[in-house]
């Protein structure tokens, strides 16, 4: 090469790679788009809210919720996973990212590889509710009363393989018992259903239900964890009532695949931030979710471990989905 062209060379090389890199280091350079594919007022779109408020504030840039509910989340889900890889729309989900690999034969898209995780947010185990004029108030007497009245009581859920609907079956098959389902299209209006009389009884995380629970439109049977909520601690749990069922929901963040890293480690760093405001993870208890904030690689691993125990549920349960 002649002093010449390796001068131009150079040259264009130093115009060239502040830009190259101006893109990235700028993000977010415009809105943000965070979808639940659930419908607003349910467990996911509460705790997306808290978060896209904190992001916003801390990047300096709108976070937006887009809700985006139907087919079981993969309506919601499909979307992210056909958009552009660059930040700018991601998803937060829960329970169905794991479940729906076993649910359904062809989903359009696999999530262990269409997606990339960025952190785990939180958890909160599943309680059970009923409307307040249901008349069992432990655990013993609800499990006698559906004996005693098989298939009569019907049982809310967010859809079809949502995990009200998987914990409930996996209720039934644990205590054999006879309930009939009735999906609603998620978290607020299934525990609105509930409190409004149109079904007995719902097995939720207690975070669309809390505000119910409190002003008494629901009555919680028992909790899904291997300890007392602090939220309910006079509530006791499955195990103390005799049964061996502990089950919940989660809530995580994920990008399109491809996203560039340095995005994802920007985003992953700044949720973690979030998560220890003090404010925020008061209003998460308030809600029954505990604070996590895990790691790329551990959300990752989680979700391996979480698909592979709820294929074994789904199957033993025959639930199916076309």
């Amino acid at each position: 090469m002649t002093m010449f062209r390796r001068a131009v060379a150079i040259a264009t090389f130093a115009v060239l790679t502040p830009f190259a890199g101006s893109a990235q280091d700028k993000y977010p350079a415009r809105p943000v788009e965070l979808v639940v594919p659930f419908a607003a007022g349910g467990g996911t779109d509460i705790l997306a809210r808290l978060l896209t408020d904190g992001l916003t504030r801390r990047l300096g840039q709108t976070f937006v919720v887009l809700n985006r509910p139907g087919a079981n989340t993969n309506l919601g889900t499909g979307q992210v996973v056909r958009s552009k890889p660059d930040g700018y729309t991601l998803l937060m989900t829960s329970f169905g990212l794991a479940a729906n690999p076993s649910l359904y034969r062809n989903l359009g898209f696999d999530p262990s590889k269409d997606l990339v995780p960025i952190s785990l947010l939180a958890n909160a185990p599943t309680i059970l509710v009923v409307h307040p004029s249901f008349p069992p108030t432990t655990l013993a007497e609800f499990i006698a009363h559906l004996k005693a009245n098989p298939g009569k009581f019907n049982y809310a859920s967010y859809g079809v393989g949502s995990s009200p609907h998987i914990g409930a079956e996996l209720f039934k098959l644990l205590t054999g018992t006879q309930m009939v389902h009735v999906p609603f299209s998620g978290g607020g209006p299934a525990a609105a259903a509930v409190a409004g009389r149109q079904v007995e009884m719902l097995f939720p995380s207690a975070v669309p239900v809390q505000g119910l629970i409190r002003n008494g439109s629901l009555k919680p049977i028992a909790v899904a964890s291997d300890k007392r909520t602090a939220l309910l601690p006079e509530l006791p749990t499955f195990r103390e009532g005799g049964l061996d069922f502990i089950t919940g929901s989660w809530f995580g963040v994920l990008a399109p695949a491809n996203t560039p890293q340095p995005i994802i480690d920007l985003l992953h760093a700044n949720i973690v931030d979030v998560l220890k405001d003090k404010n925020l993870r008061a209003k998460m208890a308030e809600q029954g979710a505990d604070v996590i904030g895990n790691s790329p690689d551990e959300f990752r691993a989680f979700l391996t471990a979480e698909t592979a125990r709820l294929a074994k549920v789904i199957r033993n349960a025959k639930i199916r989905l076309d």
